[in-house]
Parts: C-alpha cells; sequence; structure tokens
C-alpha cells in the first residue's frame, strides 16, 4: 500500500495559438506535482515553455523536460526512423532548452520524461535506452528518468544506477504484458473510475487489463495528460480520492528520499 505518491502531468504542450485538450495549464499546475513541460519538438515554443516553468517555480512544481520525436504535425505520436545517437541527440537538444528555462526561473531540472511515441520506443530498444542513460550518468547522474515499470528504460536505468520514478498511467489502458495500451485518442474518460481505479492500484497494486485481467503494477508517480479531455475533473477527482484515502501527494525528491532511507530501489 502506498503512503505517499507523486502526480505528474504532460505540460505546455501547445504551439503558437494552436491548442489541445479542454484545461489550461495555470488550472492543472496547482493540482500536480510535477511537470512534463513540452520541450519543441512534439509541442511548445520558447515562449510557451518559459510562461509553463514560471507557472511550475510559482506553484512549487517539479520542473521536468519532456523531448519527444521530431513530429508537430504528428504531436509526437508517431514513430520516427533514426540510429540511437541521432535520437539521443534530438533529446540532449531539447532538455537543454528546458534545463535552461528553468535556470532562467531560479529552479533546476528535476526530471526527464520522453513523450509519447518516443517513451514507447525506448521501453523496448535496449540500444536507445543504454545510450539516454549513458548520456544522463555524464551529465545528470541524479536526476530520475519518469517511465513504466518493467520497461526495458527501467532496466537500462536500474542497472545503471541512475533514479527511476516509474510511472502509472491514470487516463491510459494496460495490456497483460504491464505495458500501456497506446492511443491517440482517449476519448472522455469517467473521472470517478479513474480515480477508483488509481486508488486500487495504490492501495492493492493492481490494475485491471483490456483483457480483463488483473497484473501487479509498481509504481511513485501517477500521470495523467493535459490533452485527455475533462483533464481538470480527473485530477480533481482523483486527487480528492488520495487525500481522502491518506495518502499524501508529494514531490519526487521527498519521494527518492524516503526510498533511500528506507534502501529501496529508486
Amino acid at each position: 500500500m502506498l503512503e505517499i505518491v507523486d502526480i505528474n502531468c504532460d505540460m505546455g504542450e501547445a504551439f503558437g495559438r494552436w491548442r489541445i485538450g479542454d484545461a489550461d495549464d495555470a488550472s492543472l499546475m496547482g493540482l500536480i506535482s510535477s511537470a512534463n513541460i513540452a520541450a519543441g519538438f512534439h509541442a511548445g515554443d520558447p515562449n510557451l515553455m518559459d510562461e509553463t516553468v514560471r507557472l511550475a517555480v510559482a506553484h512549487g512544481v517539479g520542473i521536468g523536460a519532456h523531448p519527444g520525436y521530431n513530429d508537430l504535425q504528428g504531436f509526437g505520436r508517431r514513430k520516427i526512423d533514426g540510429t540511437a545517437r541521432e535520437l539521443v541527440n534530438d533529446i540532449i537538444y531539447q532538455v537543454g532548452a528546458i534545463r535552461e528555462f528553468a535556470r532562467r526561473h531560479g529552479a533546476r531540472l528535476q526530471h526527464i520524461k520522453p513523450h509519447g511515441a518516443l517513451y514507447m520506443e525506448m521501453a523496448v530498444n535496449p540500444e536507445l535506452a543504454r545510450i539516454f542513460i549513458d548520456y544522463l550518468r555524464s551529465v545528470a547522474p541524479d536526476t530520475p528518468v519518469f517511465c513504466m515499470g518493467g520497461s526495458v528504460t527501467y532496466t537500462a536505468a536500474v542497472e545503471a544506477g541512475q533514479p527511476a520514478i516509474r510511472e502509472f498511467y491514470a487516463d491510459r489502458d494496460y495490456n497483460d504484458a504491464g505495458s500501456i495500451v497506446f492511443t491517440r485518442d482517449a476519448g472522455r474518460p469517467n473521472p470517478a473510475a479513474i480515480a477508483s481505479k488509481v486508488l486500487r492500484a495504490c492501495n492493492q497494486g493492481k490494475v485491471r487489463t483490456v483483457s480483463g485481467n488483473d497484473i501487479d503494477i509498481a509504481f511513485e508517480s501517477i500521470c495523467f495528460h493535459s490533452d485527455t479531455l475533462g483533464a481538470l475533473d480527473i485530477v480533481r477527482t482523483m486527487r480528492e480520492a488520495l487525500v481522502a484515502d491518506n495518502i499524501r501527494i508529494a514531490p519526487v525528491s521527498e519521494i527518492i528520499s524516503l526510498k533511500s532511507t528506507r534502501g529501496e530501489q529508486s
């Protein structure tokens, strides 16, 4: 049973006058503890990055870089062929942008979380995961990577000694292998159903798959998406349910510190 958990959300996912979803970042920011900020390739532009980082700092929310495939038209949800080194160089370029905006506002980069199809590719691509983790070990050895437990990314991080935060996807379905079912349109989920799903995962370590089976799930952070329709109602309902069940919402740094004290793997 979890006593403490992080809530993360993908933020700054717009471009110029283009917007997606029905919730604005300013409304969501006060309800989360970690923000994954789009870094320009799948969404985001310099002005939006600056504004989103400023909002995160104002609300005491952990700042994460959210690098994706170079795919503005497809919102980073289409796989782009490239060598592992080319893709990691794209990640480095994007992480640098968010890191500098964080420094501008007197903050630090809390974590890195690849976006969309790049996240899913890294989860099954050992070479990409290894080169990405090698990059983190060389320049940011204390910066956690957000990933799915059981993924190749998580395995590479653990083997290299890189901090890793496992995610539970509140507004996505799972398959029997423990991976999320990648979708381009999640529709408008029922907030109460999502809250119930999250509480069960926190209390029992179980999630129901699309096949109707229960599987074990372990995590330190709960993810939902700002572009999911009804995102504001989802996070409000989910947060209220967690608080009512005495599950504390806390920043990643506190969770990692607690796990270290207990001798648990980060």
